[in-house]
Order: structure tokens, then sequence, then C-alpha cells
């Protein structure tokens, strides 16, 4: 009776121990948050402000890594391979996630519900339209008009890339006013900050954050941002439902990890990071980054997806965009 007691308990104790090993693994090593875009972009910068604070609550080294390519996917898709233990976490935008299995379709190597555990939602920023100085458009319905007055010489907009948010938004916004909207994509910030700020394109759907410096100078305006409420940036500009369009768009920056990762250890990853978030010392570098800091845990990361999946589905489709 005492041996088979004292069996019951090893065998008891193997489980147990078994259960708690994800979870003691992913405490002990480094973690490393993988980023798709390169040094400099906000995902980046956003990553590595963000990878400190948790360092300092995890008492683990968080170390970021840039894979970069393909507009993101590349990250995924190491993310969507890597161990489910903890030790890797994706930081990305909601591009990746919820509008590129619309524009992809079956060219995108990973299913984001299917292959990601989401972690924590960290930030929203903002979409706006803004327009060169020498566009004589004040307000959106100013601007509007100004399209519709000569459609075929004004009615192009740019953004950074065929395929990237801004577009899709741009499309949305011809479909609410009822413009004539042709699309221009730039390779890039730095190309389409450069062209409207010269005056080579009369409007620009944008990260508000990448054209604040263009409208600081003079150099360029925005007539709009696209949040559910003005950006703590430019508190003066009215957000596109004050100016009597029904259009919001909220992009995110958030945390996921590979499918499978133990719910515990996603439930500790996602406390560290909401903490640091919270943390009003990180508030204000965010805020000067031009980022809005949420704080938002794995469920409510997963219905935001869900949300915006849906949300982006009819403007992609509408754009007619075909990946190259």
């Amino acid at each position: 009776m005492l041996k088979r007691n004292t069996l019951t308990r090893r065998i008891t104790l193997l489980i147990v121990s078994s259960l708690f090993l994800p979870l003691c693994w992913a405490q002990s090593g480094p973690i490393k948050i993988i980023v798709g875009y390169p040094p400099g972009a906000t995902s980046d910068a956003l990553a590595r402000v963000v990878g400190e604070a948790m360092s300092a609550r995890l008492k683990q080294v968080v170390v970021i890594e840039n894979k970069t390519g393909a507009g993101g996917q590349i990250a995924n898709q190491f993310v969507k391979a890597a161990p489910a233990d903890g030790t890797i976490l994706l930081m990305t935008p909601v591009a990746t996630m919820s509008i590129f299995p619309h524009s992809y379709g079956e060219r995108l190597k990973y299913d984001p519900f299917r292959d990601f555990a989401p972690v924590a939602h960290l930030s929203n920023f903002q979409l706006g339209l803004g327009v060169a100085s020498t566009v004589p458009a004040r307000t959106l319905a100013e601007y509007v008009t100004w399209v519709k007055s000569d459609p075929g010489k004004n009615g192009f907009y740019g953004s950074a890339a065929a395929g990237s948010l801004p577009h899709f938004f741009g499309v949305m916004f011809a479909q609410s006013a009822g413009l004539e909207l042709q699309h221009v994509p730039y390779r890039g910030t730095a190309a389409a900050m450069q062209a409207i700020g010269g005056g080579e394109i009369a409007a620009l759907s944008t990260v508000t954050a990448d054209i604040q410096a263009l409208v600081r100078a003079g150099r360029a305006r925005l007539l709009a941002v696209a949040g559910e409420k003005r950006s703590p940036q430019f508190p003066e500009v009215p957000t596109f439902r004050e100016q009597g369009y029904d259009l919001v768009a909220t992009p995110w920056y958030a945390l996921f990890a590979p499918a499978g990762t133990p719910p515990a250890v996603v439930q500790r990853l996602a406390q560290a990071a909401i903490d640091a978030i919270k943390a009003p010392a990180l508030q204000q570098q965010l805020a000067d980054m031009g980022v809005e800091p949420t704080g938002y845990g794995p469920r409510k990361l997963g219905d935001i997806m869900k949300v915006d999946y849906e949300r982006w589905r009819q403007p992609i489709r509408e754009s007619g965009f075909q990946p190259e």
C-alpha cells in the first residue's frame, strides 16, 4: 500500500511538473520581440520602448530583432514557426493581421486567427487626409467641392504604398464622398512626404504622425483624422465623422505569440506589457511618438482583430488591388 501511494505521488508530481514546464521555461530565458519593419519605423521604436519596460517587470532580457520584408509578412512567418513557449513574440500593426488576409488571399503564408495567440493591444494611431499647401481647400467640404470641380485634374491622392492601410482608407473616403479619386502609390513614407511637401501630389491618405513635420512647417494641411476622437497631436483638426462622413478607422500595434503558447505564459506576458503601457512615463514617450497608448488584454485584442477584419473586407475588394 505504501509503495502504491508513493508511486501515485510521483506520477502526480510528474504530471504537475510537465504542466508548469512551459511557464518555467518562458520565465528563465531571454525573450525576442520580432519586428517586421526596419529600425526607425514606429513599430520598431514602440517595440524597443515597450520591450525595455517589460524586461524590468519580467526580470528577463528582452531583445528586439528586425526581420523585414514583404510588408511585415516575413516576420509573421518567422513567429508562426517559432517555439510556442513565450520566448518569441511578434510586434505588428493591424495591416498584417486584419488587412493582408483580404489583399493577399491565398498568397498569404499564415492565418492570423489560427497561427497566433493574441497577447496585448499596445496602442492606436491615427490616419488622416492631408493636402499640399498649394491646394486651395482648407476644410474637407472645400476639398470635396474642389475635386468635383475637375476630377481629371484634382482627383489624385497618394499613399506610402499600394495595398497599405492609407491606400484602402482613401478608397473608403472616395466612396463615402462620391468622389472619383485615383490612387498614386509611392515607395515608402519618405517618398510620399516628399511628394506632398513639394506639391507633386495634391492629397495624401497618411498616418498623421508621418505628416506632422510638414504640417508644422506649413508645407501641408491636415483636413481630417479618422479616429473616434480627435488626435492629441492635432486637436484643432476635426474627425471625418464630425464633418459628416461616417468613417472611422483605428489602426493599432499589438503583440502576438505563436499559436499553442500556454495561456498562463500568454497572460504573464500580457500583464507585463499592459503594466508597461499604463506607466505614466511610458505614456508620455508614446504620445511623443504620435501613438495613443491603450493596454488591452488577449481577449479584447482578438475581438478588435475580428472587427477590423470585417471592416476592411469591402474597401479592399472594391479597390481592385492586386499584389505583385
